[in-house]
């Protein structure tokens, strides 16, 4: 919420920057939610926070920790096994299978963090310094009364034509989409001319002759000035230049 000149310019551009001691959680909410495989920055984080540690600003006790309900990082599972590799490697916590229930300031003014753990229900409080909280998204209750949405609560089209799988005059792209895929901007922009070609031929009269074959491309953030990309088609099928810049080196 950028409501004044400093919150903009400082609180937020600056934000992670100088984490001096305790934990800054990074949270991910329950799939399928915008920002899917964008949302990932512990590891930007955690490269400012060693370099501050290196130099004596930080506590060594400083922790950079990523939450979230789902049992994954990237639901790609070679992404994940990346990702995983890489939190490892730095010391990141990467606490799988809780979901944040709320923050609040508790009777001695410390941020605390109350979370559930999915498979068991056991509550448990978190104190931290920073947060950054990607919240849940939710289906439009209008589209699910509709009976336009699969269980999901996603629209429920056909993944190839983009056209809906019972009403064929509803055609729909982007994150709304139901399927087995990542949901990021470059994946809507791929569906755009799909949607595009197909809605002009069922205008016309004629067969549906695109085809999206599921392409999507997420950054793998790894630092202030080194990433490298993650990319696969519908069912997590690996794109043919998936990760293929290395995590680290001149390329990164």
């Amino acid at each position: 919420m950028l409501d004044d000149k400093y919150r903009a310019l400082d609180k937020n551009y600056y934000h992670g920057w100088n984490h001096r001691n305790g934990d800054m959680l990074c949270y991910s909410p329950e799939g399928p939610y915008k920002g899917e495989g964008t949302d990932f920055w512990a590891l930007y984080y955690e490269s400012f926070l060693r370099q501050d540690q290196m130099q004596g600003l930080s506590s060594a006790s400083a922790r950079i920790q990523h939450w979230t309900p789902n049992k994954y990082i990237y639901k790609f599972p070679y992404a994940n096994e990346i990702a995983l590799e890489e939190c490892a490697k730095r010391g990141i916590d990467v606490m799988l299978g809780w979901e944040l229930l709320k923050i609040e300031k508790n009777a001695i003014g410390e941020k605390m963090g109350t979370f559930k753990n999915v498979d068991t229900g056991d509550i448990i409080e978190r104190p931290f310094n920073h947060v950054n909280v990607n919240p849940p998204s939710k289906a439009h209750q209008e589209l699910v009364d509709s009976g336009i949405t699969d269980s999901t609560g996603l629209i429920d089209v056909n993944p190839y034509t983009l056209q809906h799988e019972r009403f064929d005059n509803i055609f729909a792209f982007g994150d709304a989409i139901k399927g087995e895929t990542t949901r990021t901007q470059v994946a809507a922009e791929t569906q755009c001319p799909i949607v595009k070609n197909n809605l002009k031929a069922y205008l016309a009269g004629t067969e549906l002759n695109g085809v999206y074959d599921g392409y999507t491309y997420m950054p793998f953030y790894l630092g202030h000035s080194n990433m490298s990309c993650f990319q696969h088609l519908w069912d997590y099928e690996a794109a043919p230049k998936n990760h293929w810049v290395p995590n680290y080196g001149q390329f990164s």
